[in-house]
């Protein structure tokens, strides 16, 4: 993938809380710690997005039309 270089602002606490995870080697550099701590941002909000929009659906109406249909099926399964 291709990388493009950007200039960022940090408060100085976080800094210096980035470089001691470079400095104990947690990772290699300081663009390796943000992009990973940006990646991980992205897919935390994209999984509470989901869950938003998981939230808006009704229970009962999703397993009445996940059934729908469901009783022919039902007797045509062989016996165990």
């Amino acid at each position: 993938m291709a990388k493009a270089k950007v200039a960022v602002t940090l408060d100085e606490k976080i800094l210096i809380e980035v470089d001691r995870l470079v400095t104990r080697r947690v990772f290699p550099n300081r663009s390796r710690a943000l992009e990973e701590a940006m990646q991980e941002k992205l897919d935390r909000m994209s999984h509470d997005r989901l869950a938003h929009e998981c939230a808006k659906l009704d229970p009962s109406l999703e397993k009445a039309m996940a059934e729908e249909g469901m009783a022919e099926e039902l007797e045509r399964w062989p016996e165990y």
